[in-house]
């Protein structure tokens, strides 16, 4: 990968940010990253299916690079949209074998699920250790009607309200989805009005958008805490009408 190459990062790739050819890693442990300067993901859970969409800005400094190569996309039953790096996403495209849900769902995801992911980024040249600490990249995670939220030092996040975003627009996004989540929209138009308020008012996010729909959840998917997901787990906002 070349330092400051628009190809190389989705994440941090600022003047000042890029050193020996990668990224500085600029976070605050167990949240979400700091510093991210380019890209928009932006997912929501509607009638028990993941509905992601993601922007195509490739930022290295004042240089922007409209990629072709998409940013979210299926891999089996899952839905995938990723930040921080364009290498990591393909490897999670191309190479990631993703397993098949199975049993208690947080269980499998903060398991079985990362167990694989983290084989596969190593495998690929992507994963690396600081401190002794393994450290990855961000990305969404869709799967049986449940939105997960990958940091980049592996931990599993679920938003409660059933929507979620990540990259330098993530805050114009959930700006959006929170002002549209009593709204009686479709999906896509939710996630389409959060991908234009972000490209509006952020430098690293550009159109064209696309768009992606996980597998619809089996009937007996589970839900949080190991049980069946029933309505009483669902915020108004994540209802479908």
């Amino acid at each position: 990968m070349e330092p400051g190459s628009p190809d190389g990062m989705t994440g941090k790739a600022r003047p000042g940010t890029v050193s020996a050819g990668r990224p500085r890693r600029n976070i605050e442990r167990g949240g979400p990253e700091k510093g991210e300067t380019m890209t928009v993901i932006v997912g929501l859970v509607h009638k028990g299916r993941v509905h992601l969409g993601g922007d195509s800005a490739g930022v290295c400094g004042l240089r922007i690079t409209v990629r072709r190569d998409p940013k979210i996309f299926r891999n089996g039953p899952y839905a995938m949209g990723f930040t921080t790096s364009f290498r990591m996403g393909q490897l999670l495209h191309h190479a990631f074998k993703a397993p098949r849900p199975k049993g208690n769902m947080d269980a499998f995801m903060t398991t079985v699920f990362v167990d694989k992911l983290r084989t596969c980024l190593k495998n690929g040249g992507w994963a690396r250790k600081d401190s002794e600490q393994e450290q990855a990249g961000t990305f969404l995670v869709g799967i049986h009607g449940r939105l997960f939220v990958i940091h980049d030092d592996y931990q599993v996040a679920e938003p409660a309200d059933g929507y979620a975003a990540v990259g330098c627009g993530n805050e114009f996004a959930l700006g959006a989805l929170h002002a549209t989540a009593e709204l009686d929209l479709k999906p896509r138009r939710r996630l389409a009005l959060a991908l234009t308020a972000a490209e509006y008012h952020s430098a690293g996010v550009s159109a064209p958008f696309s768009y992606v729909t996980a597998a619809k959840a089996p009937a007996d998917a589970d839900g949080p805490h190991g049980r069946p997901l029933t309505a009483a787990d669902i915020p108004p906002a994540r209802r479908g009408r």
